[in-house]
């Protein structure tokens, strides 16, 4: 008779928690050769592409969606997506910009903090029709897209908020660095070490990954998956917001279009990433270099003279090579923690 000696379940997860933290190391260094792959050619067609100035453009103008990158991680992982991002920053970016204008004492924290409660409540009503409302989230956040886009433009009716009535400390905060860094991007690195933190830390950021590899598993196991998906959603909204207000300080003028089109740059981002679209995988760390990857191509074009439309193309192929990737990975991954748990059977 064969005795089966079965390791504690508590080692089985541990090694495969310790095999999925390795793939995703490796796919965010796939990241980071991809960007130097990028820039160095760049560098050599024109040196000018390296220099201190254009480095911190390069990171501003990726500061943005990769703002909005880390919301939609958080959401991204529960296996769910939000698609009105954009519109939401953009109704948070005019709103901010209002307030500013119409009451031109208003303390530039209390402006912001004003834009976050507009993300907020957006991503709010997302929650609750998905999480509550056990509506998929692909029809919720592409209806409120248009939702929040039509209300932005039946507050702006046609006019815009322009530097000029804008307060000067909000507009330094948008071009002010420390160290030689800009504010802009140290305020996106802050919120990526936060999001991250959570994640790895806390035990209900750890529950998203459970409910995003298996939803119906994490309710078997206690795990409240509709409160666990209603947060992400209201965080992915109170970054957009912020990201909202701090276009404001990046950009000066504002009208109702701000935005448009972000939520495609957001997703394309968070899957280059390694954040797997089926959900129970992926890091801030990784959809932020996905941003900036995006980003530093589209400059490289710009640099080099070719096309605008190839961008576009470009961004397409990665998002297509993105899931391809991400897709062999899983069984890869599936296969190998299939056998560690074989291993330890003996």
């Amino acid at each position: 008779m064969t005795t089966q000696l079965v390791a504690p379940p508590a080692a089985r997860r541990t090694a495969a928690r310790r095999l999925t933290t390795r793939v995703g190391r490796v796919r965010e260094l796939g990241i980071v050769v991809a960007l130097a792959l990028v820039v160095i050619p760049t560098a050599i067609v024109n040196p000018r592409f390296v220099q201190p100035q254009s480095l911190r453009d390069l990171l501003l103008n990726a500061s943005i969606v990769a703002l909005l990158a880390v919301g939609q991680t958080l959401v991204v992982i529960t296996r769910n997506v939000d698609l009105s991002v954009g519109s939401v920053l953009g109704l948070s970016a005019f709103l901010t910009a209002q307030q500013f204008a119409d009451h031109p004492g208003t303390p530039v924290i209390a402006g912001i903090g004003f834009g976050v409660a507009v993300g907020l409540a957006c991503g709010l009503l997302n929650g609750l029709l998905v999480a509550l409302g056990n509506v998929p989230s692909l029809v919720v956040t592409l209806g409120t897209l248009y939702v929040f886009r039509g209300i932005d433009y039946a507050l702006a009716q046609g006019k815009q908020v322009n530097a000029a009535n804008l307060p000067d400390a909000l507009l330094d905060l948008g071009s002010a660095r420390i160290l030689g860094i800009p504010i802009l991007v140290l305020v996106t690195v802050v919120v990526i070490a936060v999001a991250a933190v959570y994640l790895r830390s806390y035990r209900s950021g750890r529950e998203l990954y459970a409910i995003g590899s298996n939803p119906e598993a994490a309710t078997l196991a206690g795990i409240p998956v509709a409160k666990r998906t209603l947060t992400t959603f209201v965080l992915s909204g109170l970054v957009a917001g912020l990201a909202g207000a701090l276009w404001v300080a990046r950009y000066g003028t504002v009208d109702a279009a701000a935005g448009t089109g972000l939520e495609l740059q957001v997703v394309a981002a968070v899957v280059v990433g390694g954040v797997a679209i089926f959900g129970g995988s992926g890091t801030v760390a990784g959809a932020a270099l996905g941003a900036l990857l995006l980003g530093t191509i589209t400059s490289c074009l710009v640099v080099l003279q070719i096309p605008a439309f190839w961008q576009q193309a470009i961004s397409g192929a990665l998002l297509l090579s993105a899931i391809t990737v991400d897709r062999l990975l899983a069984l890869r991954l599936a296969k190998a923690l299939r056998t560690t748990e074989g291993t330890s059977h003996a």
